[in-house]
């Protein structure tokens, strides 16, 4: 009996070592790829449209880790992961916009609208949650659909601007009312014009800043999956009825994924609204929502790392595939077909189950 004990002890000391292993060299990879970025755009090797992209790849990397804690670690799919993009993004948007003269920082006052922004998409994603995540079956991903078309709905009908009184916000919901019916000062900034969206945006969002955020992102995500509460989390992915028959509150540990993977969403959408001075609510539709899904289906439902690449290869594919003009579409759907016919491939998944013992055994035996 003791030697049994000894050798489970073994096991789990063996399985916490390879987890946090492989943690760290998740880290390792992000920051290795950060400081060679920074350099090849330094010294002027990356090409116009390639360092433009710097920030939108480190959002859409928070985004694909964030919705794998939901569809991967969770179990749940969930279609409205741009609506709290867009929740993040305007409520962001505001915060950097009207605190300008209170924080002449840059940097404080990004690092103030992305918490802002993770904060509101947060509430937004509890509001959301503690109905839906009572149900079962697909109810969660129509309830996050329609949020997500209803978010862009009220944004579109949305009116914020700012001067030394504050912030005036109004509903456009008849179409009636412009910026003017906020009776801004004349040094007033309008900062959300309706169906313009936010224009004029000071842009203050930066590579550096986002690298930041995807450190967090991993930081965040991979300690909860490996904590007693990603277990339980796992758990009622696995069984349900299961997880509920030992004691497992299934809504509050569902709710703890879904508000978490929300909020990292909001302060993603804050970062990537920061970087362009003109921003839409149609930038966060149906599309964006299954563009972040595409991400972490080709990277591995549950595989972080596979997020991380994924999101970053098929958000550079597209633009370096510009010079094939009109091809460059088909292209890209040729090479999604393919990695998911790769993916789920059953030879090519023998040929990894053969791979990975062989790894194991070396280890063992070392």
């Amino acid at each position: 009996m003791c030697l049994r004990k000894c050798e489970v002890r073994d096991m789990k000391k063996l399985t916490i070592k390879r987890t946090t292993r492989t943690d760290f060299i998740t880290y390792l990879g992000v920051i290795i790829a950060f400081i060679v970025m920074t350099v090849l755009r330094d010294q002027g090797f990356l090409t116009r449209s390639l360092t433009g992209q710097l920030v939108p790849i480190c959002c859409y990397i928070s985004m694909a880790v964030s919705l794998n804690l939901t569809v991967g670690i969770l179990g749940e799919l969930s279609l409205g992961h741009a609506g709290f993009m867009s929740v993040g993004a305007f409520s962001g948007i505001i915060a950097a916009m009207s605190l300008q003269s209170i924080i002449p920082s840059t940097p404080l006052r990004l690092a103030v609208a992305m918490v802002v922004g993770a904060l509101f998409a947060a509430i937004a994603g509890f509001i959301v949650g503690v109905p839906v995540l009572r149900l079962r079956g697909d109810y969660l991903a129509i309830v996050t659909l329609a949020f997500g078309e209803i978010i862009k709905d009220l944004i579109n009908c949305l009116l914020v601007g700012y001067d030394s009184n504050g912030l005036h916000m109004a509903l456009n919901l008849t179409g009636s009312k412009s910026i003017t019916d906020l009776n801004l000062e004349s040094d007033g900034i309008a900062i959300i014009k309706g169906a313009q969206g936010a224009t004029g945006t000071t842009t203050i969002s930066s590579f550096t800043a986002g690298f930041v955020l995807v450190m967090i992102t991993l930081v965040i995500v991979l300690n909860l999956v490996r904590s007693r509460t990603g277990r339980a989390v796992m758990a009622i992915r696995d069984n349900r009825i299961a997880a509920e028959s030992v004691g497992i509150n299934v809504t509050k540990y569902k709710l703890i994924a879904f508000v978490t993977s929300a909020a990292l969403a909001g302060a993603a959408g804050a970062l990537y609204g920061l970087n362009f001075s003109s921003l839409q609510a149609t930038k966060f539709n149906f599309n964006t929502s299954i563009l972040i899904l595409v991400f972490v289906v080709l990277g591995g439902l549950g595989n972080i790392w596979g997020s991380v690449i994924a999101a970053t290869v098929l958000t550079i594919l597209p633009e370096a595939l510009r010079g094939f003009d009109d091809y460059r579409m088909l292209i890209y759907a040729i090479v999604l077909i393919l990695v998911m016919l790769a993916t789920n491939n059953a030879q090519a998944k023998a040929l990894l189950g053969r791979i990975i013992p062989k790894r194991k055994g070396a280890q063992a035996n070392g």
